[in-house]
């Protein structure tokens, strides 16, 4: 019988293979594996200083700082397949507050994690700076409730 790794076991694809990016945004590449601490409660961050994406109007680069704070339940998204559907905005044209809404969107759709934030860290353009903040807090739960605290007291 043939011995599989964790990698193939959880079925993730990116992890050890050859990089290849996406041209345009991509959430087909964001893979998960299993939460194997799931009777505690722990933060993961994930930085992604190299984010860039497009002005829609102008196509002009905009550079900025992602970061992602969540607290996982069963599914975990592999740091691979995160930074290569990060760097698939690259090409893509959107608005600040939209890079930061999808992306979470899309983790939530991809982990159903109990609470996840996501800030962007944009640098200036225009002589202004701008850093959206998203969150959630899964409904009916004591992390719905974190959600509206750190919403509330975010600066």
């Amino acid at each position: 019988m043939e011995n599989k790794t964790n990698r193939e076991i959880d079925g993730l694809t990116a992890l050890g293979r050859k990089t290849e990016y996406k041209s345009d945004y991509a959430p087909e590449v964001l893979e998960t594996f299993v939460n194997r601490h799931q009777d505690n409660d722990y933060w993961v961050r994930f930085n992604c200083p190299e984010f860039t994406s497009l002005c829609p109007i102008t196509g002009q680069p905009d550079f900025a700082e992602i970061r992602i704070s969540y607290i996982p339940d069963v599914r975990m998204v592999e740091s691979k397949s995160l930074k290569l559907y990060l760097f698939s905005f690259r090409n893509h044209g959107d608005f600040h507050e939209d890079c930061v809404n999808t992306i979470m969107k899309d983790l939530i759709r991809l982990m159903d994690p109990k609470y996840i934030e996501v800030t962007g860290i944009f640098t200036p353009r225009g002589g202004i700076s701008i850093y959206p903040y998203a969150n959630y807090g899964r409904p009916g739960t004591k992390w719905e409730a974190l959600a509206e605290k750190r919403m509330e007291l975010h600066e």
